[in-house]
C-alpha cells in the first residue's frame, strides 16, 4: 500500500532532507528531481512545444528548482525565459549553465530595473512559474521581490479565472487557464508553517511541493493562494524515514482499503442497520438528508426515529427508510422517546443523534435521560442479561456505536461532564462554532490551531473528533490525525453537514471502526463535492445533490478512477 503522505513543518522537512543527504542522496539530486516534478506538472495540461513559458527565478534553492524546470520544458520544445531576481554566478551555478545550454533565455532584474521587459514577458506568457522564494521565506516580502510580484500582478491584472481542481485526487481540467500559474513549493510570500501570506502573493492555479506537504498549505489565507497541491517525489530513500508528523493527508488509497466488501450473496442486513434520531418541526429536512445519505453510502437498512408529526412530510423524500415515531410535543422529541427507542438498540449497527433536533427543553431532557441513565445503570452494576425485566437496563447500558451531530452536540455542551455520558469511540462532528461550545472557549480557534485542537480534545474526551471546515480534520483518541485534501465553497450550503453525518453513520453501520468511518465519510463527502463542482461549478450545489452522487463516488473509488 502507498506510504501515507505526512504533513511536515519547515524544520521537519529540512531535517528529512538532511537525513537523505547523509545516506548519499545529494541535495543536487533532490533539486534535479524537484525541477523535473514541476515540469511534469506543467506538461499534464498538454504539449508546450512552441509555447511561451516564463520562470521567475529567485536567488536560492527554490530558484534552482525553477531553473531545472526551465531546462526540462525547453527540452520539451517550449520557448522558455528565466527572469533572474538576482545575479547567479554562471561559473559555479550548474543548473543555470545547463538551462542556458538548452536554450533558456536569461533576463536579469539588474538589466531590467524598470521592469519593462518583465511586463512584456508576462503579457505574452502562457505558463508562469513562480520560483522566487521557498519554504524558508516569511512575509512581508523584501522590497526587490515585492517589486517584481507587483509588476507581475499589475500586468496580469488577475483576469484569469481561478478554478481549484484538488489535483491530489482528481484529474486536471482539460483546458488550462492562461496563463497557467505554477508555484514551486508554494506561492512566494506565504509562510509555510503558519499559512500567513503577503498581500502581493500571486494566486497560483497549482503548487508543486516536494517530499511532503507543509503545514501552511492547509492554513488560510495561504491555502487560498496555493491552488491545487501536488506532491512531487524527490527520491528520498526509505533508509531516511520522515520525522514524526502531526498528521497525514487522506488519499484515495486509504479509503479504498477501508471500504467494506459487497458480497454477491448479501442481504440487506449484511450492510448494517442504521438508526437516525433527528428532526423537529422547524428542521424536518435534516432528518431526510441524513437518511438519504446513509442509504446512498451503502447501509442496508435505515430507520428514522422522528417526531410522529413529521412522517407525512418526510416519507415522500425517503420512501426506502422505515420509521420509528417518537413521542413529541409540538414536533419536539420528548424524554418519553427513550422508551420508544429502547427495544431497537440491540438490533442497530450504528446510531446517529442530532440533525435538526432543535434545542427545545423537552429535547434536552430526552438527551439527558438517554445518556444519563445509561451511566447510572452502568455504575450501579446492573446486569445486561436481556430478560424481560432487564430489557430497558440492557438497551440503556449498551448504546449502539454512536455518532453525534448538530443539535445533538449543542445539547451535549449544556450537560455537566458530558464526555462521561458517551460510549468510548463515539464520533463527534462539530463545526467551529459547535467545537467552541463543546470546549467552553469564548471564540473559535485560530486557523493554525485547528489540528492541535482536534487532537487535544479527541484524546481528552476519548472520542473521535471530526472538526469540519475547509480541510476537515479527523482526530482519534490514540493521537492519530488525518486531514481532508478538500476545500470547496460549494459545500458551504445548508444541509451538507447532515449528509456528512449520514455518510459517516452508514460506514460505521457497515462495520468500519470509528476513526476509519469518520475519515472515509469525510473523504467521500468531499470528493462528491469535487465531482459536482466539475459538472456545475461551486455555486448552487445542494445537500441532496451531494447525497445522490455518493454511489458514483464509491464506484469511482473502487475502480481506481
Amino acid at each position: 500500500m502507498k506510504t501515507k503522505t505526512p504533513i511536515l513543518s519547515v524544520a521537519s522537512m529540512r531535517e528529512w532532507e538532511a537525513a537523505a543527504a547523509a545516506t548519499g542522496h545529494s541535495f543536487e539530486r533532490m533539486m534535479e528531481l524537484a525541477g523535473q516534478g514541476v515540469a511534469r506538472a506543467a506538461l499534464r495540461y498538454g504539449t508546450l512545444k512552441g509555447r511561451r513559458v516564463l520562470v521567475l527565478v529567485g536567488p536560492g534553492n527554490n530558484g534552482g528548482d525553477g531553473l531545472v524546470a526551465a531546462r526540462c520544458l525547453a527540452e520539451a520544445g517550449a520557448q522558455v525565459t528565466a527572469y533572474l531576481a538576482a545575479p547567479r554566478d554562471q561559473e559555479i551555478d550548474k543548473v543555470l549553465q545547463q538551462a542556458a545550454k538548452r536554450g533558456v533565455t536569461m533576463v536579469t532584474r539588474e538589466a531590467d530595473s524598470e521592469g519593462a521587459e518583465l511586463q512584456r514577458l508576462c503579457a505574452r506568457t502562457e505558463v508562469l512559474i513562480d520560483a522566487l522564494l521557498g519554504t524558508g521565506s516569511h512575509p512581508p516580502l523584501r522590497s526587490g521581490i515585492a517589486a517584481i510580484l507587483k509588476e507581475v500582478s499589475t500586468t496580469l491584472a488577475h483576469n484569469y479565472e481561478h478554478q481549484p481542481l484538488n489535483a491530489l485526487t482528481v484529474p486536471p481540467q482539460i483546458v488550462p487557464p492562461r496563463p497557467l500559474i505554477i508555484a514551486v513549493d508554494g506561492p512566494s510570500g506565504m509562510d509555510f508553517d503558519t499559512g500567513e501570506a503577503d498581500r502581493l502573493t500571486l494566486k497560483a492555479h497549482i503548487s508543486i511541493t516536494f517530499g511532503a506537504p507543509k503545514t501552511g498549505h492547509f492554513h488560510f489565507p495561504a491555502a487560498e493562494f496555493c491552488g491545487d497541491l501536488f506532491v512531487a517525489d524527490i527520491g528520498i530513500p526509505e533508509s531516511a524515514p520522515p520525522p514524526p508528523a502531526w498528521g497525514h493527508v487522506l488519499a484515495a488509497e486509504d479509503i479504498r482499503a477501508w471500504l467494506p466488501s459487497r458480497p454477491a450473496n448479501a442481504h440487506k442486513g449484511t450492510f448494517g442497520r442504521t438508526l437516525i434520531v433527528a428532526g423537529s418541526s422547524n428542521y424536518p429536512g435534516a432528518a431526510a438528508l441524513a437518511a438519504l445519505a446513509a442509504l446512498k453510502a451503502g447501509t442496508g437498512l435505515v430507520t428514522l426515529g422522528i417526531p410522529g408529526v413529521l412522517q407525512a412530510a418526510i416519507v415522500p423524500l425517503v420512501p426506502e427508510a422505515t420509521y420509528l415515531l417518537l413521542s413529541n410535543t409540538l414536533g419536539a422529541i420528548t424524554e418519553n422517546a427513550v422508551n420508544d427507542l429502547e427495544e431497537t438498540f440491540p438490533n442497530i449497527s450504528a446510531l446517529l443523534i442530532g440533525p435538526g433536533l432543535g434545542q427545545a427543553p423537552e429535547t434536552v431532557t430526552f438527551i439527558q435521560r438517554l445518556l444519563g441513565k445509561r451511566v447510572e445503570r452502568r455504575q450501579a452494576g446492573f446486569t445486561t442479561e436481556n430478560t424481560s425485566a432487564n430489557r430497558t437496563i440492557h438497551s440503556l447500558a449498551a448504546l449502539p456505536p454512536l455518532i453525534v451531530d448538530a443539535d445533538g452536540l449543542n445539547i451535549l455542551s449544556t450537560l455537566p461532564d458530558w464526555p462521561q455520558l458517551l460510549p468510548p469511540e463515539s464520533i463527534l462532528t462539530p463545526h467551529p462554532g459547535e467545537m467552541r461550545r463543546l470546549t467552553g472557549q469564548e471564540s473559535a480557534a485560530p486557523e493554525a490551531e485547528r489540528q492541535a485542537l482536534a487532537r487535544r480534545y479527541a484524546e481528552e474526551w476519548g472520542q473521535v473528533v471530526v472538526l469540519k471546515g475547509a480541510f476537515t480534520v479527523i482526530a482519534a483518541p490514540d493521537g492519530r490525525v488525518v486531514i481532508s485534501p478538500f476545500a470547496n465553497a460549494g459545500l458551504a450550503s445548508a444541509g451538507t453537514g447532515d449528509v456528512l453525518a449520514g455518510t459517516i453513520t452508514a460506514l460505521r453501520a457497515q462495520g468500519l471502526k470509528a476513526f476509519e468511518a469518520a475519515a472515509a465519510g469525510v473523504y467521500l463527502h468531499g470528493l462528491a463535492g469535487e465531482l459536482l463542482r466539475e459538472q456545475a461549478g461551486d455555486a448552487g450545489l445542494t445537500a441532496s445533490d451531494v447525497a445522490r452522487i455518493l454511489p458514483e463516488v464509491l464506484w469511482r473509488l473502487k475502480q481506481g478512477a
